[in-house]
């Protein structure tokens, strides 16, 4: 019989790819509802919406703010 592979497996497989492609990795917690650095009002919030604002501005300097909206609504809303 092959090993299980557990979610924290494959978890931790996924961390060391990106931590090696250079994105920063956070504990979960840290950055929970009630973290140090609280990104986030509840774990149902699965994107960070400030991060992904920032993004936004960084990668579309030229776009006025109205765009950066309306892109932010897109890929934030199903169905958009």
């Amino acid at each position: 019989m092959s090993p299980r592979i557990r979610e924290s497996d494959v978890e931790e497989a996924a961390l060391t790819w990106l931590e090696g492609l250079g994105w920063s990795v956070l504990y979960g917690p840290d950055i929970g509802p009630d973290g140090d650095a609280s990104e986030r009002a509840d774990y149902g919030q699965v994107v960070l919406e400030q991060r992904l604002r920032d993004a936004l501005a960084r990668l579309n300097p030229a776009l006025p703010a109205e765009a950066l909206d309306d892109a932010f609504r897109k890929l934030t809303r199903p169905g958009a």
